[in-house]
């Protein structure tokens, strides 16, 4: 199966802030670019033992990983990557490849979906996400050639798929980038499937965004406890239902006010890195993502909000919608900056009022 091209690395925006940190990526991408890839990996896993939350390195140690041909290891670079910064696009669509190039296609979609999720202006996922469902109906429609060699409607869709791929003039990749290839040169794996359709030739990705406060430019980056198959959650008391009750003409105004005084008022919070009140934003009956505990998530928050010098977080355009048990689910674009970081990106907060006070009982991103 023909590849679309592992993106090569995430912007350097978010390295500039500091030299040394910029240096010691510099020259991991210097030796990825003379083609010494064991050199290159010994030195990032060096910078990672004493930066192990440095999403920048991490990513280019996926794409040294792919270059050496350890995929399963790239996966679960990527994967990890993911995991503690689901806001970064990039590590959902270099998934997807990696996934494709296995014929793992639906793996492969879910990744690019959530690449999309993440980013929804990230044009290379929904190119690539196109092509995955060309290539599973692809597939479906040779099944129904080998149930069926008479299905004329089928044959004639199979050759219109395979006809369009040709004629885009993508050709087979390589299956590794030439040693003297620059990192955004490509990086394929050699096709498995049947009916071969080639995910799209590589653009520049957008800008990375991300939502944490704490990506890897200056400093490394903060503990998160990660979830695990063993830890469970811990129990939390369900928050009284909110009572629903006709509202006078002006309450819904009123109700959409107070609504957004939390959420400026949690963002206020975060700005001002007070953490207590921070926290103070969210109910019992809030869940950290990814089954994390709630004491381990407070504790890697805390430390999220804390090492930064300064942070301003700005809420644009808060949407409310109000569901019919009386949360408020509130979409808004986060934009996000510290001295070692910008980014903006799709926000989703769902409230529940408890003893007239409106607290975070949810919160994704995305909307």
């Amino acid at each position: 199966m023909n590849l679309r091209r592992i993106l090569p690395a995430l912007t350097v925006a978010l390295l500039l802030s500091s030299s040394v940190f910029a240096g010691e990526q510099q020259e991991i991408v210097k030796l990825v670019k003379q083609g010494q890839y064991p050199q290159a990996l010994e030195r990032a896993d060096k910078f990672l033992a004493s930066n192990p939350r440095d999403a920048q390195v991490r990513f280019q140690k996926g794409l040294i990983l792919v270059e050496l041909g350890r995929t399963s290891d790239a996966i679960r670079v990527f994967t990890q990557l993911s995991e503690d910064y689901p806001e970064l696009p990039e590590p959902y669509n270099n998934l997807a490849v990696l996934y494709a190039s296995q014929n793992q296609l639906d793996k492969s979609r879910q990744a690019l979906e959530m690449a999309i999720q993440t980013h929804p202006s990230y044009a290379v996922a929904h190119e690539n996400l196109g092509d995955i469902y060309a290539k599973m109906a692809s597939q479906a429609y040779d099944k129904a050639l080998q149930l069926d060699r008479n299905n004329a409607a089928a044959k004639t869709k199979l050759s219109l798929i395979r006809e369009l791929f040709t004629q885009t003039g993508v050709t087979a990749p390589k299956s590794s980038a030439p040693a003297s290839a620059a990192p955004a040169a490509a990086i394929a794996v050699a096709p498995k499937a049947p009916a071969p359709i080639p995910l799209a030739p590589p653009v520049k990705p957008a800008a990375v965004v991300a939502a944490a406060p704490a990506a890897s430019a200056g400093k490394a980056l903060p503990q998160a406890k990660p979830a695990t198959v063993a830890e469970t959650r811990p129990e939390t008391k369900a928050e009284p239902k909110p009572e629903v009750k006709a509202k006078a003409a002006d309450e819904p105004d009123a109700e959409n006010d107070e609504v957004l005084r939390a959420v400026n008022g949690w963002a206020q919070a975060w700005s001002d890195q007070k953490v207590p009140a921070y926290l103070g934003y969210y109910g019992k009956a809030f869940q950290p993502p990814k089954g994390e505990s709630r004491s381990g998530w407070e504790s890697a928050r805390k430390d999220r909000i804390s090492r930064p010098k300064q942070i301003d977080v700005d809420v644009d355009s808060p949407r409310i919608k109000f569901n019919e048990d009386g949360r408020a689910v509130v979409t808004f674009t986060q934009h996000y900056r510290s001295d070692s970081l910008k980014s903006s990106t799709g926000k989703t907060l769902v409230l529940a009022k408890n003893n007239g006070k409106w607290l975070i009982v949810e919160e994704r991103v995305g909307r």
